[in-house]
């Protein structure tokens, strides 16, 4: 194992409890919990107070009504001075500490469901450095409901559908989702720690680990940016400058084939991906997601997945969500093919985010 005097990075506050990450060894990371753990303790959740609510209650007055731009409003326009310093140590947790946080207390019948968005738009400003477009629409604001997608299609993708979808992470530092209806039954959320899943795989199979460690081809699924092929390659395990980062698509990895046969996965990486699905399911944490619930997860060790459901009939009860993507400029370094997805360490400053040959940047409060 390296010398710890080997890591230094001023963004990690967190340098004392962890070694630096050396390819096909074990990770010592704050990141690296079991469910057991998690268990044992409410330190993932954040319970809103009220001074806090008060806040978000100020911050958001008069955002919910119709032609309001949330495009315009950064981190400045919502001081949250109850919140702020609360906000400040959790994108730290976020970034380089467990890696994940539930909010839970957000008062959306007060609100209204448009209130409620900008809430979260507020709150979220405070957790990263911009947001980042989710589609080649330029979405910053997802809305995660059933449209009658099949994640089959490969113009197509799960979270539009009420299928279970695998274990993955999305394409940013940081996911958030806010819950604005729930189903009838189902539709869990669940998180596992790829760190921990490294490890356990290391164990187990070293064998697999390195497969992980090479590059797989993904699909772009026809959000194609500029300039660029509509397939891109990107190992599942990453270590660079003494950190881990994991990225896993199964999706995405599954339906590369149709580019020809060369772009189809190997018997080896099949049981790969495979093992890795098995290992999620084994240290799957299982939080609860309740109406107006915020999670924030980071993509780069933490992988989620969400079980199939059973929706309510009235289009306007069915099961909501609002996504939201962010950059971290300060979060942990990111290996070469993370930026080489989007262009070159040279012309991209963070990597994240789905662009398309038209996109512009824009935030729908509403479902379409």
């Amino acid at each position: 194992m390296m010398d710890k005097q080997v890591l230094e990075n001023p963004h990690d506050p967190f340098l004392e409890s962890r070694a630096p990450a050396t390819p096909f060894e074990l990770i010592d990371d704050p990141a690296g919990w079991t469910r057991a753990e998690l268990a044992k303790t409410n330190a993932w959740r954040h319970d809103l107070t009220d001074l806090e609510i008060d806040d978000v209650r100020s911050a958001v007055a008069g955002l919910s009504a119709d032609g309001v731009n949330l495009m315009s409003l950064g981190r400045d326009d919502f001081p949250l001075p109850h919140l702020v310093n609360t906000l400040r140590d959790i994108r730290q947790e976020l970034l380089y500490g467990r890696g994940f946080i539930l909010f839970r207390g957000l008062p959306i019948e007060e609100l209204g469901k448009r209130g409620a968005v900008a809430a979260f738009w507020a709150i979220s400003q405070h957790l990263g450095d911009g947001v980042l477009s989710q589609n080649k629409r330029g979405h910053v604001l997802g809305h995660v409901t059933d449209l009658g997608h099949t994640k089959a299609n490969p113009s197509q993708r799960g979270p539009y559908s009420n299928e279970e979808i695998p274990f993955h992470v999305d394409c940013a530092d940081i996911v958030g989702l806010l819950s604005l209806e729930t189903p009838i039954s189902g539709g869990e959320s669940r998180l596992a720690s790829s760190v921990t899943i490294h490890n356990e795989l290391l164990k187990n199979r070293p064998d697999i680990v390195r497969t992980l460690a090479e590059p797989f081809y993904r699909d772009r699924r026809d959000e194609i940016p500029p300039n660029m092929e509509p397939w891109y390659k990107l190992p599942v395990f990453n270590y660079h400058q003494g950190y881990f980062s994991a990225s896993i698509e199964p999706t995405y990895i599954g339906s590369a084939y149709r580019f020809g046969p060369e772009f189809a996965m190997t018997i080896t990486q099949k049981e790969a991906l495979a093992a890795v699905q098995s290992a999620a399911k084994e240290q799957s944490f299982e939080m609860g997601f309740q109406l107006g619930d915020m999670q924030f997860l980071n993509n780069h060790v933490i992988f989620h997945t969400r079980l199939g459901y059973m929706d309510r009939d009235e289009p306007d009860r069915k099961r909501h969500l609002v996504r939201i993507w962010l950059r971290a400029l300060s979060g942990r370094p990111l290996s070469d093919p993370f930026y080489e997805r989007h262009g070159t360490r040279d012309t991209v400053e963070r990597p994240g985010g789905i662009i398309g040959s038209d996109t512009i940047l824009n935030a729908p409060i509403d479902r379409e």
